[in-house]
Order: structure tokens, then C-alpha cells, then sequence
């Protein structure tokens, strides 16, 4: 939610307000087992740069509370042979309004959906955090369902999903502990003292962390794909005896690279980790895009 939050405390008085009566007027329910649209594309993929002749498409998937923003600055720093796709989930960024997920069988059946038309040539998964739990259990769907298998899967930031969680839930208790996770985050102090504004922004860091906190894991062959596995030096939440076990789902191969930052070290560390992210996927970095 870093990105998002950092432009809305950004805003002067004036426009804050417009946003705020604009969230106010759009009512989200969430998305259970027992309910969820049929899913199309329009409104699920980000695209900051066009590049249709690249030959590997490598799709991007958030952590809890932010979206497609989160990886607006790749953009213009991922190599000419990559063209990124960001995933936006209902309820966060600009789809505000619509109902967020809450349970992982929907939102995966509903991504596979999403995604298929745009796996007509390689591709890769990115996930940090929440999202790189979402990655994995979409690239077992997609080789449920579709019969599609990516060339690498890369990890970041999240424990292996056989793993019990250490944490306690959090997503039904009181909006100040909500707090207190959002400023390790590193969220501006002045919009968690904006109390309309976290009114309205807490019911998608709620239903993340409930995406997160029902998650079960079942037991299933590994991917044949290779993993890259991601982790922060100062991550509090992750360590690396957290991260290793991923290797366990991976037939093929898993390598790990622990960079420093904290748990959102994709913004901290970006020239670091995107360069790992290229050579595993070799395609060189020096075909980057010049921002001149």
C-alpha cells in the first residue's frame, strides 16, 4: 500500500477530501467461496510500457494492501526482451470500489481466467509478500486447468506455504493494530492520523490479511519450473529459514538471494533485486530502457 499512500498524503487538503468522498460513495463486500463474479481482463492488468515484440511477458502480483503501482518504477528499468503485466485486484488502487477477495480457491479460479489469453508465449511470475503466495497457487491452477506452466517462479518476502503461521490473525481485531503494521510498513505518519481516510482504506488491508490468514495449503506435485527466492536482510517478519523451504515445490531447481531492506525491499533495493531477476530469467540488463 506504500505507493499509493505515500501519493494520497502527497495530495493538498482539497484534493484528499475529493478522494475521500469518492471511496466514501463505493461500497465493497467481500468476495467469499460462496460468492464471486465471472472474471474478465478488463481492469486485472497494468500495463506502464507497452512492448508487444518482447518475447517473455513476466507478471507481477502485490502485497497485501498495495497494487499495480507498487511496480510502476520497473517499468522503465526492466530490459526491452521483458514486458510486464501487474496485476490489479478488485478492491485496491483504482478499483476502489469493487468487492476484495477474502478467500484464495475464487481469486485463483478468477486469475486463471484473467490471464490465459495472455499466455501465448513465456512468462514468469513476481510476487511479493501476499502476492507471491497468490503466484504459486495460480501457477498450480494454471497447470490444473490450462495445461500452462511458466519458465521461472520468483519469491519474495513470504514463508513457504507448508509452513504454520507464526503470527496471529490480525484482520478482525481493532483498526490500531492495523496501525501499527502499516507504520512498519513505512506509511506516512499523516495518513494513519487521517482517521476518515483509514476508515476507508482498512477494509482492503482487512481482506488481504484475511486472503492470507484462511489460506490452507494441500499438498500437490511440484512445479517443474524453476524458483528464484527473494528475502530481506532486515525483513522482522521473514528470515531466510522462512523462504528456504520453497524449494520443496520446485522439481527443477531454487536458488536464494537475500538483498538488503526490510519486508518491502522491492522498493528499497529495485536496481538489486531486478538484476537477479533478469539473470535468472536471462535476459540481459543492459538492454534497459533509457529514461532519457
Amino acid at each position: 500500500m506504500t505507493d499509493i499512500t505515500e501519493r494520497i498524503a502527497a495530495l493538498p487538503p482539497d484534493k484528499q477530501a475529493m478522494l475521500l468522498q469518492r471511496l466514501r460513495q463505493k461500497t465493497s463486500q467481500p468476495i467469499t467461496d460462496q460468492s464471486f463474479p465471472q472474471a474478465s481482463s478488463e481492469g486485472w492488468i497494468v500495463r506502464y510500457r507497452e512492448n508487444v515484440q518482447a518475447p517473455l511477458r513476466l507478471f507481477c502480483f502485490s502485497y497485501a494492501g498495495g497494487g499495480a503501482s507498487a511496480y510502476r518504477s520497473w517499468a522503465d528499468a526492466l530490459p526491452l526482451g521483458i514486458e510486464m503485466y501487474c496485476i490489479q485486484l478488485p478492491g485496491h488502487e483504482s478499483r476502489f470500489g469493487e468487492p476484495p477477495y477474502t478467500r484464495m480457491v475464487p481469486l485463483i479460479q478468477a486469475l486463471a481466467d484473467v490471464i490465459y489469453p495472455y499466455l501465448d508465449r513465456p512468462f514468469a511470475f513476481f510476487g511479493h509478500s501476499m502476492g507471491a503466495l497468490i503466484s504459486f497457487e495460480l501457477a498450480r491452477q494454471l497447470r490444473r486447468t490450462h495445461d500452462r506452466h511458466p519458465v521461472r517462479l520468483c519469491i519474495a518476502a513470504f514463508r513457504a506455504p507448508q509452513l504454520s503461521n507464526p503470527n496471529i490473525k490480525i484482520y478482525y481485531l481493532p483498526s490500531e493494530v492495523f496501525k501499527v503494521v502499516m507504520r512498519a510498513d513505512g506509511i506516512p505518519e499523516q495518513i494513519l492520523q487521517n482517521e476518515e481516510l483509514m476508515e476507508a482504506l482498512l477494509p482492503t488491508l482487512r481482506a488481504d490479511y484475511e486472503l492470507c490468514d484462511t489460506y490452507t495449503y494441500i499438498e500437490e506435485s511440484p512445479l517443474a519450473c524453476p524458483f528464484s527466492l527473494f528475502g530481506g536482510l532486515e525483513d522482522v517478519r521473514v528470515h531466510a529459514a522462512d523462504i528456504e523451504p520453497w524449494g520443496q515445490h520446485s522439481s527443477a531447481s531454487s536458488s536464494l538471494t537475500l538483498v538488503p531492506g526490510p519486508h518491502l525491499f522491492l522498493q528499497t533495493a529495485q536496481d538489486l533485486l531486478l538484476a537477479e531477476i533478469c539473470q535468472a530469467l536471462e535476459v540481459p540488463m543492459r538492454l534497459v530502457v533509457s529514461n532519457s
